[in-house]
């Protein structure tokens, strides 16, 4: 395959994926991924008493409870490509990522929302994945940060390392992205600010 046959491949996946405009209509809920009730699934109890409400969460191997949790999650969004699991490990590596440039958690909150809402989307593949994580947080770090070029430059570096594409591949899907999400990449502040509190109890 050609440098530039992978990247044209999952452009086309991205915009062309059939179906892949399911949650286009459904608004975006930032705390929908992180929530910490997935990984419970059916092996949270609630019990219920005359004065008080309390949830049991029973022992269970962690990978029976990612497979759960993946499950339960594909049952809901069947049009998501990706599993919970995938989508969160990406999640971590965007963060990581940004922790080494210096980027300022808003910069990563704002890149998990690009992120997430391309995921409810349907419009994630295995073949699209890291250049959209990539991508996101690029486009991120040119809006809320004050990167000069060679800046730019550095986390163009970092991304090619880490997530292994070429950086013309990132460079050409930006502009995907950038359509993917209709330009709107200024951001409400309810949905940037959950993911900044979590971010910061994290950095």
């Amino acid at each position: 395959m050609e440098p530039g046959e992978q990247d044209l491949g999952a452009r086309w996946v991205l915009l062309k994926t059939p179906g892949s405009d399911v949650g286009d209509t459904l608004e975006y809920n930032p705390n929908l991924l992180d929530d910490p009730q997935w990984p419970c699934g059916k092996h949270k109890r609630v019990l219920i008493f005359a004065s008080h409400m309390t949830t049991v969460i029973e022992y269970v191997k962690p990978s029976d409870l990612k497979k759960d949790m993946n499950e339960t999650f594909r049952e809901k969004f069947p049009h998501v490509k990706l599993t919970l699991s995938k989508i969160r490990s990406l999640k971590r590596e965007m963060r990581s990522l940004s922790e080494e440039c210096s980027l300022e958690p808003v910069t990563v909150a704002m890149a998990y929302v690009y992120f997430e809402k391309l995921v409810l989307q349907g419009k994630l593949s295995k073949q699209n994945r890291k250049l959209c994580a990539g991508a996101c947080v690029l486009l991120a770090a040119k809006i809320s940060s004050d990167l000069r070029k060679s800046g730019v430059k550095q986390l163009i570096d970092k991304l090619e390392e880490r997530f292994r594409f070429n950086r013309r591949d990132l460079i050409g899907f930006e502009f995907t992205v950038l359509v993917a999400l209709e330009l709107a990449l200024y951001l409400p502040e309810n949905q940037v600010l959950p993911h900044y509190r979590r971010l910061t109890q994290q950095f």
